[in-house]
């Protein structure tokens, strides 16, 4: 298999080494191109054994699938410099906002896929959902899953539901970052030196997650176990809903879900 990126940013690196680690493709058989030398640069820096090109051409030419993984002001050039082909590689756009028939008009194919990752994808923990144009073959799709699967988890879902994917694993990490920073801050408040209470609120985050995703229980449930009764937990708890976490966590996701449809319209 032969895998090619138009634009060779963070995520476009963070993809190719996620495949390459896992043995999904292997280096010398990975094409990007980029109008910024220095991307390249650096996406060969990490990858050695790949091509890197300033011709979109030739990585359309010489993959089998192709990542579309441009910010969507640069795409109207993308499109125009791509060749027309009677037996064209599978698209595969990476771009927030961007749907289907604006792509597969653009691209003269239906045999097109769209993904929603996220940055965890660079340390093989991501969360990825993709939804399949018209010509996209169950083949294809199962492909397409397993490349994303070697840099996290993926879920195949309808496009309406993308958006919402955005605004919830897409836009997330940012929130989870913030829900961090001010744990830090509460412990720092409290006397805790800020390395020590960094380090304390990531793990506790990840901890918990990897509960939530081991155990397979709900989170409430999990919550209730740690609530002890007239205890320390369940003052925390009564504090943040006080401060309404739950109303501003679903408000969160919920604007950046109508923000990637607002995107998708223009």
């Amino acid at each position: 298999m032969r895998i090619g990126f138009i634009g060779a940013g963070q995520m476009a690196r963070a993809l190719a080494s996620g495949f390459v680690r896992q043995d999904r493709v292997s280096a010398s058989n990975v094409t990007s191109s980029d109008c910024s030398e220095a991307a390249l640069a650096t996406f060969q820096e990490l990858l050695p054994d790949t091509r890197v090109t300033t011709n979109n051409r030739e990585v359309v030419a010489s993959s089998d699938i192709v990542f579309l993984a441009v910010k969507p002001q640069h795409l109207p050039p993308v499109f125009e410099a791509l060749p027309t082909s009677n037996s064209p590689p599978l698209f595969v756009s990476i771009i927030a906002g961007v749907p289907l028939t604006t792509l597969s008009s653009a691209l003269g194919t239906d045999r097109v896929i769209r993904v929603m990752p996220n940055t965890p994808c660079l340390i093989g923990q991501g969360a990825s959902a993709f939804c399949r144009g018209s010509q996209v073959t169950d083949e294809d799709a199962q492909t397409v899953n397993d490349l994303l699967s070697a840099v996290g988890t993926c879920r195949e879902l309808s496009e309406p539901l993308l958006d919402v994917v955005t605004g919830l694993s897409g836009s997330g990490p940012a929130f989870v970052f913030l829900f961090i920073e001010a744990l830090s801050d509460g412990g720092v408040k409290m006397g805790l030196p800020r390395d020590v209470a960094q380090q304390l609120a990531a793990q506790t985050v990840h901890g918990a997650a990897q509960m939530v995703l081991k155990s397979g229980d709900h989170p409430a449930v999990l919550k209730d176990r740690v609530a002890s009764p007239a205890g320390t937990t369940i003052a925390g708890i009564h504090a943040l809903e006080q401060n309404g976490i739950r109303a501003a966590a679903i408000a969160a996701v919920e604007a950046a879900t109508r923000r990637s449809q607002e995107l998708g319209r223009q």
